[in-house]
């Protein structure tokens, strides 16, 4: 009696052992789609009027739909690639690469024009299928580095030129001057070798603006082609500097400069 006791209760821990492998496939199965969906569809599709169905009211991170758009609204070719996706009970983590071509501001960072690949990891958790909860783990420094606000080497290198300019200003053309190094800088940050740049002011006992701007490039041939590139996009525009110069009663001191690095 005992025998067949043991053999049915086995039998029966089979059969729920069983059911509940079947159901966690399944579990995980369904969360996988609607993280699939939330990619394919919402995402890189644009179809945002499908996020209610896939993000929960309760969600507690920022507002989803604000994320996305602000990344397409900045990058209006973005792309989440997904590289692989793994499932394990209501948690879903997502291998993926942001790609796009930064055209609009973001997060204060105005267009570079530079395209980006950028790898991350994205964990969700979800409930009754939609999610509630998301970590993002992304490489921010490689990130920047490709928009070209931070340089890739962060530490100098022998070969890398620092092209420095020195204006002294008047305080009436100061507007006009000021508009014209926006442009400037705005147009060196797109071009191939450009590493940082920064800008520099004060105002002289007499109200004269001092401007100092130092551009740092990879090399001498990156600076080479950058400063051909500037003159073809001067005579496309009908800028002449040398006349602005004049002008506004500009003087400039300017130099290529070399860092002296640590022993």
């Amino acid at each position: 009696m005992k025998s067949l006791l043991y053999l049915v209760s086995a039998m029966l821990l089979s059969q729920m052992t069983i059911a509940q492998v079947a159901n966690k496939k399944e579990v995980n199965m369904q969360n996988k789609e609607v993280i699939s969906r939330l990619y394919d569809e919402a995402m890189n599709k644009r179809n945002t009027a499908l996020l209610p169905e896939l993000i929960s009211a309760a969600y507690d991170g920022p507002n989803f739909k604000q994320v996305v758009t602000g990344l397409i609204e900045a990058f209006p070719d973005a792309q989440w690639v997904v590289k692989d996706v793994v499932a394990e009970g209501n948690k879903v983590v997502v291998f993926q690469q942001f790609q796009g071509t930064h055209r609009g501001t973001f997060q204060h960072i105005p267009a570079t024009g530079r395209r980006v690949a950028s790898d991350g990891v994205v964990a969700y958790e979800l409930k009754d299928g939609k999610v509630i909860h998301s970590e993002t783990l992304t490489n921010r420094l490689g990130f920047l580095q490709e928009l070209g606000v931070l340089p890739k080497e962060l530490i100098g290198t022998p070969d890398n030129v620092i092209f420095i300019d020195k204006f002294i200003v008047p305080a009436t053309a100061t507007n006009e001057f000021l508009e014209r190094v926006k442009i400037n800088r705005d147009l060196i940050k797109t071009l191939p070798g450009f590493i940082r740049d920064a800008a520099y002011s004060r105002t002289d006992n007499e109200g004269n603006l001092i401007f100092v701007t130092v551009a740092v490039w990879a090399n001498k041939a990156a600076f080479e082609q950058a400063r051909e590139t500037v003159q073809v996009a001067y005579k496309k525009e009908g800028f002449d500097m040398p006349e602005m110069l004049k002008r506004l009663d500009i003087t400039i001191d300017r130099g290529v400069y070399k860092e002296l690095l640590a022993q």
